[in-house]
């Protein structure tokens, strides 16, 4: 998807990842999977330090630079329709990130198990429908929004963070 502002395009590049890893979570869950526990709690480490590390500050960036800007430009429904989403994800981060660390030590009995399995195909189905949303609507509202020199002071900052 060929966008005008960097802002987009970064934004676009981390859902595209992100979508990469949901997949292969909703696989390694999936009834028919084959893949062992220990397989499954790597994965689950991984995503786990993906969701720490950049989903939460991809969050943060959108609550604190563009949310703002996207009030102010008149579109503030929609700023306010992601961020309750993000809380909605975030409250199932929390259950979900403790089940992934026990699984990846090997600490998980098979209730914890099925926690786990629940959790994170519940993230998996609320991110993936939370990144559509933002790659349909979002994005091309803020290629219109933001002016050349935001955007290119947006991208540097996100970017260095």
């Amino acid at each position: 998807m060929n966008r005008l502002r960097e802002v987009s395009r970064l934004l676009d590049e981390e859902h595209r990842a992100n979508l990469i890893l949901l997949r292969r979570v909703e696989q390694a869950f999936a009834p028919s999977s084959q893949a062992q526990r220990r397989e499954r709690g790597d994965l689950m480490v991984a995503f786990g330090r993906q969701f720490d590390q950049e989903v939460r500050r991809h969050f943060d960036f959108e609550e604190r630079e563009l949310f703002p800007r996207l009030n102010d430009g008149g579109a503030g429904d929609l700023a306010s329709l992601l961020a309750e989403e993000h809380e909605a994800i975030r409250a199932v981060a929390d259950e979900l990130l403790p089940l992934a660390r026990a699984a990846g030590e090997g600490k998980l009995d098979d209730p914890g198990w099925d926690a786990l399995r629940r959790n994170a195909l519940e993230m998996a189905e609320r991110l993936a429908a939370h990144i559509d949303k933002e790659t349909m609507a979002l994005l091309p509202v803020l290629d219109d929004l933001l002016d050349e020199a935001t955007d290119r002071d947006l991208a540097f900052g996100y970017s260095t963070t």
